[in-house]
């Protein structure tokens, strides 16, 4: 009914529609928002990882916070799981979410802002003050149409705070498509890079490098990394910094968190000491520990960027080697990125299990068959690929696989507590946890 409804009202029709909910939604809990210091963060990866970071730092330095992702809630001390599989909530709970931490006192509202969400408007009647930035790859090109569209779709976060008197954004500069977000005016920038000082490389509003004390506002460069399998230390802006979250692609996310709280006027030792103590997001770059003799790896990636950072991120253990289980979703999404996902599961991995991750009501036959035209490509034998529906089996077989030394990784579902399959109907599911029970009875 949902899709026969798509084809006979216009698009605008719905655009109202969604426009309307959201500032309904805003007027009945009373604009919660305007009360807060609301921090969007967009992107395609590292989000979520992102918005905890920022949240432990506020918290960690005596600030009331809230925070909202797609695999957990926050408000003050207490965290809750995300169940609800959406990474912005609809208008009315998100509006009611953002009550209950005015009504607890907080200070800020950290919001992972997707572009699904923006898209139907539930960035609408939220009073953003800073905007994050941490990358762009393709994803989500169905819905959007194109990459542009997408794009375009998270830079309205960045144009929703540029209208503020003081709004912030805070930028990846080694990411391509900066140089969109910078050219929306701003009042206050602040942007990270690793690779290029004269990054965004194409244009966009330039920087000045950051000589203004940890008040002030410019480029800041991250230097001398050294990644290790229970750490990651980095210097930034001359300052050196440790966390227990692991690989590159978490210092990026450390990064970004460090801009914002700065830009909130946080001391450097507060940050630092947050950062010493932060905990992963669920399913991010998750080790499970259960006293076996291989590293084993949870991690939400789901799309090519992501999945080749988690890959990457596996040198540090320095596995003899690599075991991948991996899905794809179903459901019509990203159907073009299934055979770049086998791909690379065929170029890191000397062992590949498919198996389903949330088919929806597509045939999840047809989904392993179209990662598995990516493996195909590569040097992988044929004999190493195993396809196994049921996920609990797959990853058995891939734990019996692994010997000591080696390292499993198990992508697509991180933290996620449902699987969702045909006829709408959701299974629970909590993949470190399974993965544990499989650990403990192979003793």
């Amino acid at each position: 009914m949902k899709n026969i409804l798509k084809k006979l009202i216009p698009n605008f029709i719905f655009s109202w529609y969604h426009w309307l909910l959201a500032y309904l939604g805003a007027l009945v809990y009373g604009f919660p928002s305007r009360k807060l210091i609301v921090i969007g963060v967009t992107g395609t990866k590292g989000k979520t990882t992102t918005c905890n970071l920022i949240a432990q730092i506020l918290q960690g330095a005596g600030f009331k916070t809230g925070m909202a992702t797609t695999v957990n809630f926050r408000i003050r001390d207490k965290e809750w799981i995300n169940d609800y599989k959406q990474t912005m909530l609809g208008r009315f709970k998100l509006q009611k979410l953002l009550r209950q931490m005015v009504s607890e006192g907080c200070k800020y509202a950290v919001i992972e802002t997707s572009s699904e969400g923006i898209l139907q408007h539930r960035h609408k009647g939220i009073n953003y003050s800073v905007a994050v930035f941490t990358n762009l790859s393709p994803e989500h090109i169905e819905r959007h149409g194109s990459f542009e569209n997408y794009r375009a779709a998270k830079l309205k976060l960045f144009e929703a705070v540029a209208k503020k008197k003081n709004g912030i954004g805070v930028y990846n500069l080694d990411d391509e498509s900066t140089e969109y977000f910078l050219k929306i005016p701003m009042a206050k920038k602040m942007g990270y890079f690793l690779k290029s000082p004269l990054a965004p490389p194409k244009g966009g509003e330039s920087l000045p490098p950051f000589r203004e004390g940890w008040g002030g506002f410019g480029k800041l460069q991250i230097a001398n990394i050294k990644l290790a399998s229970d750490r990651t230390e980095f210097d930034f802006n001359s300052e050196n910094f440790i966390t227990p979250l692991i690989g590159e692609v978490n210092m990026y996310n450390a990064a970004a968190a460090i801009c914002v709280a700065i830009s909130q006027g946080i001391g450097v030792d507060k940050i630092k000491e947050a950062l010493k103590n932060a905990k992963p997001a669920p399913g991010r770059l998750e080790v499970i520990n259960e006293g076996q003799p291989f590293t084993v790896i949870v991690d939400y990636a789901h799309e090519p960027a992501s999945l080749e950072s988690a890959y990457k991120a596996l040198k540090i253990f320095n596995p003899r080697k690599i075991i991948a289980l991996l899905g794809a979703q179903g459901g019509g999404r990203d159907k073009s990125k299934r055979a770049a996902l086998g791909r690379l599961a065929g170029e890191y991995a000397d062992y590949v299990i498919i198996t389903n991750e949330d088919p929806y009501d597509e045939d999840p036959t047809q989904i392993l068959s179209e990662i598995k035209s990516g493996i195909s490509n590569t040097q992988l034998p044929i004999s190493n690929v195993y396809e196994i529906l049921d996920r609990r089996e797959a990853i058995k077989k891939a734990l019996s696989l692994a010997k000591a030394g080696d390292a499993v990784i198990l992508t697509g579902k991180g933290g996620e507590v449902w699987m969702c399959v045909e006829n709408g109907k959701k299974i629970p599911w909590q993949e470190s946890e399974i993965v544990k029970e499989e650990l403990r009875g192979m003793r």
